[in-house]
């Protein structure tokens, strides 16, 4: 009797082991199409006490006061939040706080559905210096690691230095730290969906060698980096579009080739430098950014976007990349795979203040002083979460690569 019961217990032991360590895993961000996650929407009735952040302008969240562009379809989310804003009808519209745990399964729910690999979650230093950011952006990446490994989808950790000045390298540092210890970074039985590359876990710092007057520099760039890779994480590097040259948008340094060389991955920045008319110049650069990867023996992850909007937030004469149904963000991905990339980083999974969301937006926008861009009335609010999982499979040779966008069935 007792050996049978040690017996079962064993059996019931090895079962269980096997069917933790057997859950996805994901060793490598080749093979993968991965979009940034912001995470930074808030409600004043979601309990985090921050009111309406990321979507007030000057005067609240109201019409003609607003710093999105697009309004979200919340079809789906188990809590939405009332707004002042009103449909042709007069019905109020509403919409979604990241800091409800709901939200965020949604999300994942959509990137299993829809074949997008995983997000790189976003934490802005300038926010996590702060109390109330730093425990927003903490529940928001509790309730995406459940998410990731619920939905087996791949997960990492994003530092966006914007915010940050020199002398905080160190906030930064001491929280991968709390992050690794809170959500088991390098315990892939526990946390079987956080991303490795290069045998180990990915960690991602964005924001270097940008020559917009940033208060911290390549010197603070590089002790984040040795930090790091000390600590035993693999590295990828978001950096200016025009790195390689070191022009344009680029600090003319070459140290900062040599910080590159440090790492394992870079991601240039691409959203809003050019639009589909001029994608085929900025194409010759993806093909020459890729031969200097390789020569330097640093794997490239292409970026790719929708489109570009932030008429509310920044006024009428701001800049504007329309979308064309779809057309602008096909052409961007069937290129990068075209000229050889073997990983895809699409800007954003939610930014809808910039007008660069790939998640369900509506068709049916509110009216007024606000001006939003719907979905175009002929595709349906989900078809650019659509398209990117489609360019998975042309990623993985499970679809022939296709110059020309696919056609839903």
């Amino acid at each position: 009797m007792i050996r049978s019961v040690l017996l079962t217990t064993f059996l019931f032991f090895s079962i269980g082991v096997m069917a933790q360590s057997g859950r996805k895993q994901y060793d490598s961000y080749k093979g993968l199409v991965m979009a940034g996650y912001q995470g930074w929407f808030n409600t004043p009735d979601d309990g985090a006490n921050r009111g309406w952040y990321h979507y007030n302008g000057h005067n609240g969240f109201r019409d003609g006061s607003c710093s999105i562009d697009m309004w979200p379809d919340v079809s789906e989310y188990e809590k939405t939040y009332q707004t002042e804003f009103k449909f042709a009808d007069g019905t109020p519209a509403y919409t979604f706080s990241s800091h409800d745990e709901s939200t965020v399964n949604t999300h994942f729910r959509w990137m299993k559905e829809y074949g997008l690999d995983g997000v790189f979650m976003q934490r802005f230093v300038g926010e996590i210096k702060s109390i109330s950011g730093k425990k927003h952006f903490n529940k928001v990446l509790t309730s995406a690691m459940r998410a990731a490994n619920q939905y087996e989808r791949a997960i990492c950790v994003m530092y966006d230095l914007s915010g940050m000045r020199s002398g905080d390298e160190q906030v930064l540092l001491n929280d991968i730290n709390e992050v690794s210890n809170d959500h088991t970074l390098k315990d892939r039985n526990k946390n079987p969906s956080y991303l490795y590359h290069n045998g180990k876990p990915l960690v991602v710092v964005w924001g270097v060698g940008f020559n917009d007057n940033r208060r911290y520099g390549l010197k603070e760039a590089k002790i984040i980096i040795d930090g790091l890779i000390n600590r035993g994480y693999s590295v990828m590097l978001g950096v200016p579009t025009n790195w390689r040259t070191l022009k344009g948008d680029t600090e003319p340094y070459p140290e900062l080739h040599d910080l590159i060389r440090k790492c394992d991955i870079i991601m240039p920045w691409f959203v809003g430098r050019y639009n589909e008319s001029g994608y085929n110049r900025h194409h010759k650069s993806i093909c020459e950014d890729i031969k200097w990867a390789k020569a330097n023996k640093v794997d490239y992850a292409p970026l790719a976007f929708p489109g570009f909007t932030w008429k509310n937030m920044k006024g009428i004469n701001s800049t504007q990349i329309d979308r064309n149904k779809g057309n602008f963000l096909w052409k961007q991905l069937h290129g990068a795979l075209a000229a050889g990339a073997e990983m895809l980083y699409v800007a954003m999974f939610d930014e809808i203040d910039e007008g660069t969301a790939i998640f369900k937006c509506a068709k049916k926008v509110p009216v007024g002083k606000s001006v939003f861009v719907p979905i175009d009335e002929e595709l349906q609010s989900d078809h650019y979460l659509w398209l990117v999982g489609q360019s998975g499979k042309m990623l993985r040779k499970e679809i022939p690569l296709s110059k020309k966008q696919p056609e839903r069935k």
